[in-house]
């Protein structure tokens, strides 16, 4: 028992050492997305924070691939050390391991770090549609199910969970036409191939501002302050409608306890700074700093409500 004792205390030791020396080298944010974007502003956003909080070394490097599945499962793979980081979000912390053989559990080989930003999905007709808001669309499809398109940036993302569920709680059905991303989705909405489609806000933004595509609704329970005037599904009939997406920063699981809880301690002060609130502000995302168990436990809940829809619309990805 005492030879045990002992092991824990310099195992401690070793950790408490461990954490007062590091970082000793750069630290690797892997973002696991093509340059532009969601997923690739927060990375480099948040690194180049860091980087001015601390004086660390911060390299960004984008991991692309398997629908964004790659850049975990090398993050999955790395030494548990604290030298790589990824850029963690709904879709393949929740939602692709659900649908498809990915070479990572995200709760077994991943661990929680810090939740950066959640943001809601905005959706989108054409400035040419005939439609002023999102209830004349639902009257429409309705009418006449499965006749409107609505495009979004791929089979069991964020936007075609969120879409089947609105379509669930309304009664309606349309007709999915998945994406290879949201540009080209977002380039047939505008060019008339699509009458409807779903979006980050982030990657809409640009298009909402310059009048090329009509925000109708946000899937978020409350308005988000990148589009004021833009009212929330909830407030358009169906009050217990909330789908966000969720960004967050993840390390290899096996990382030492202390390193992670340093690593979410300086991201939490980043997240409480005005420059980096308004920042992300201006992509549409909105902070909510909370502990490593605290985000586990979203992490968690989002999985579960994710599977529930999945079973019960038989989404699959072939």
């Amino acid at each position: 028992m005492i030879r045990k004792l002992f092991a824990v205390a310099a195992m401690a030791a070793a950790c408490m050492v461990h954490a007062q020396d590091y970082p000793t080298k750069p630290i690797r944010i892997i973002i696991p997305s093509t340059p532009g974007g969601g997923t690739d502003y927060i990375g480099r956003l948040m690194g180049n924070k860091l980087h001015e909080l601390n004086g660390w070394d911060i390299v960004p490097e984008n991991k692309p691939g398997a629908g964004t599945a790659l850049g975990l499962a090398e993050a999955a793979r790395a030494p548990a050390e604290g030298y790589d980081l990824v850029i963690g979000q709904s879709d393949n912390v929740t939602l692709i391991p659900l649908l498809m053989k990915v070479a990572y559990d995200p709760v077994k080989d991943l661990a929680p770090v810090a939740l950066v930003a959640t943001t809601p999905m905005v959706l989108l007709v054409s400035d040419k549609s005939p439609y002023k808001a999102l209830p004349e669309v639902i009257a429409a499809a309705k009418k006449s199910p499965g006749t409107i398109a609505y495009g979004t940036s791929g089979t069991g993302g964020g936007v075609h969970i969120a879409m089947e569920m609105l379509q669930h709680e309304a009664g309606f059905k349309m007709q999915h036409v998945p994406y290879k991303g949201s540009s080209p989705a977002l380039a047939d909405l505008m060019g008339g191939h699509l009458q409807f489609a779903g979006s980050s806000i982030s990657s809409a933004a640009t298009l909402i501002q310059s009048g090329k595509v009509r925000a109708l609704a946000v899937t978020s329970p409350k308005r988000n302050p990148a589009l004021p005037n833009v009212p929330t599904v909830a407030e358009l009939g169906y009050p217990n409608f909330n789908v966000v997406t969720f960004y967050g920063v993840l390390a290899p699981a096996k990382t030492p306890a202390a390193v992670l809880s340093r690593l979410n301690t300086d991201f939490n002060k980043l997240l409480a700074r005005k420059d980096v609130k308004d920042a992300l502000a201006s992509q549409g995302l909105e902070t909510n700093p909370m502990s490593r168990d605290a985000f586990a436990d979203l992490i968690q809940a989002d999985i579960a409500k994710a599977r529930k829809t999945i079973e019960s619309a038989g989404i699959s990805v072939q």
